[in-house]
């Protein structure tokens, strides 16, 4: 009996030291971090489902904080993120029975900042010159402050018998209505300016297949440079972005920043560059079928969004630097900016913006203009050719669909 216990003892040892040794040998898990407090953050709108959830918005960066107001300027009603607005012709490949001619209706996305009331409708008015007001309804759901909604609606959901092959500028409004409450207010009323080009179908019978788009030019001058949470750190350690448009295939950018005439956030471990920067679209504006190769640009315009993890608006964290040494810190070096992009290994952009003390970004135009997200408006130089002809003078009564900006230049 002493002896079977002996044993039974000591293969319990022998089991708790093995298990201690392989607990050491597993790896540590990163920390979870606890959800930030709501703020209004933009979030990409390429290829949207046709509703999304009621989002949180993401914490504000304590350098510009973008305050929700109600068309008439108080704080207790929805409102449009101006930005979040895109309006585009959505071609339908008959008009009126007949198949050898396409016409258009409108498809549109946008984001509500909350609240949005209980039993509440959004909905779109358009309206075509010499037509009828033509409405259609958007997926609407209860919404808090402090939490925004995404939705789209119209494209292939207004039927075809309500299309139409006009060209030109059109008048649209986003409204909500509440039948519970007995009210119909007008959120954000805007014009736009539709054209055609020549479809990519050959033939006697493609004459008339023209593909619709909605003019976009007023975007090209306009940029935006702004802090997003980190992953893991928050806005402990926030992360740095500049976002732009281009008129044509956003593909293959390299952005350099340059501080003071210097460039910054380059890293390299070995001869290798680690924490590369780099772009790519976050929205596109894109016709809803090929167009002709002879098409400049292919009526296709894209939101460019550049990111630099080497490059930080601040570091709260008090972690030391790492194996790759210290990250750039906006806050650390206020002061002027530029960030140059090759685009096709060509110069083709130049943003020029400052930051202030503790990295602060916002030079006002964004809220003067109530622009309803917390990403700062800066001017965009566009060089060379590759965007092709395009309107520069747009931007003076066409921006955020006729609702120039107040305190905005365009560079030459």
């Amino acid at each position: 009996m002493k002896r079977s216990s002996l044993v039974a003892f000591t293969s319990l040892i022998i089991a708790l030291f093995t298990l201690q040794t392989v607990s050491a040998q597993l790896p540590r898990l990163p920390k979870i971090r606890k959800p930030e407090p709501a703020k209004t953050q933009p979030t990409p709108a390429a290829q949207p489902s046709p509703a999304e959830e009621a989002q949180p918005a993401r914490p504000a960066a304590p350098a510009a904080t973008a305050t929700a107001q109600t068309a008439t300027g108080g704080e207790d009603g929805p409102t449009i993120v101006k930005d979040s607005i895109q309006l585009n012709a959505f071609t339908h490949n008959v008009y009126r029975g007949n198949y050898d001619q396409w016409s258009w209706v409108p498809r549109i996305e946008y984001r509500v900042n909350g609240p949005i009331p209980s039993g509440s409708q959004l909905y779109v008015e358009y309206t075509i010159p010499g037509s009828a007001p033509v409405q259609f309804d958007c997926a609407t759901e209860e919404v808090q402050r402090g939490r925004w909604w995404k939705t789209s609606c119209g494209g292939r959901d207004i039927p075809e018998a309500k299309s139409t092959t006009y060209t030109g500028p059109i008048n649209f409004a986003i409204r909500m209505r509440n039948e519970l409450a007995g009210t119909n207010a007008t959120l954000f009323t805007g014009k736009a300016k539709v054209g055609k080009v020549r479809s990519n179908e050959q033939g006697p019978k493609a004459v008339n297949k023209f593909v619709y788009y909605v003019d976009h030019d007023w975007n090209l001058p306009i940029g935006y440079v702004f802090l997003t949470a980190d992953e893991l750190e928050g806005w402990e350690r926030p992360d740095f972005h500049v976002a732009f448009w281009v008129r044509g295939e956003a593909v293959k950018f390299q952005p350099h920043l340059f501080y003071q005439g210097k460039e910054v956030g380059k890293k390299f471990f070995e001869g290798e560059e680690v924490g590369k920067a780099s772009c790519e679209s976050e929205l596109d504006n894109n016709t809803t079928h090929f167009v002709d190769d002879s098409v400049p640009q292919k009526a296709k315009w894209s939101r460019v969004r550049c990111s630099f993890p080497n490059v930080k608006g601040w570091d709260k964290t008090g972690e030391k630097p790492g194996l790759f040494g210290p990250l750039f810190l906006l806050g650390a070096n206020p002061g002027d900016y530029e960030l140059k992009v090759l685009w096709n290994n060509r110069l083709a952009r130049s943003v020029k913006f400052k930051v202030g003390a503790d990295g602060k970004l916002d030079n006002g135009i964004a809220s003067a203009n109530k622009l309803g997200s917390d990403r700062v408006i800066v001017p965009v130089q566009i060089i060379g050719d590759q965007d092709g002809q395009w309107d520069r003078m747009a931007w003076k009564t066409e921006a955020f669909y006729g609702h120039p900006l107040t305190g905005f230049a365009a560079l030459p």
